[in-house]
């Protein structure tokens, strides 16, 4: 089904890859009512390529980092996608998103970073796109990612 948040992400020249399948033991997503848990989603381009790793501080800028928060995004759109069978018209409302942001000690700006995710969910879903969210630093992400974020949202019931 075509509707307005399809039309936002045509708009945004944002095509969606085909959801990650998970690489070790746990699901994509989880339906418990009409909530949706999204998994953790990299900065993985559609070829299945990592497009962002290292710190932030150190091995790519912030504004790479605000990119590969963006890209995280996208994969999570996706994966949203798929828990609604291709229907992002049963989107009500993305409650939060939890942000990892792999950056050098003294860094300070994961807000700035996770904005690149916050942003576009504004700019795909407008009012219902307005999130809570964590930013948090880590010293550490799986496959040296530089930013890793998941997700709730909350769906309309079939």
């Amino acid at each position: 089904m075509f509707n307005l948040y399809e039309k936002n992400l045509k708009n945004l020249n944002i095509i969606l890859p085909t959801p990650a399948a998970p690489v070790a033991n746990y699901l994509p997503y989880v339906q418990a009512g009409n909530l949706i848990s999204i998994s953790g989603q990299i900065p993985m381009n559609k070829d299945g390529q990592i497009d962002f790793t290292g710190k932030v501080g150190l091995d790519i800028s912030e504004k790479e980092g605000n990119m590969a928060a963006r890209l995280c995004a996208i994969n999570i759109i996706a994966q949203i996608k798929a828990a609604c069978d291709g229907d992002l018209s049963r989107v009500k409302r993305i409650v939060k998103l939890g942000a990892f942001v792999n950056c050098i000690d003294n860094f300070a700006g994961q807000p700035s970073i996770v904005n690149g995710a916050s942003d576009l969910m504004v700019a795909v879903f407008g009012e219902i796109g307005k999130h809570s969210r964590s930013a948090v630093g880590v010293n550490a992400l799986p496959l040296n990612v530089s930013v890793e974020i998941d997700a709730l949202i909350e769906l309309s019931i079939k």
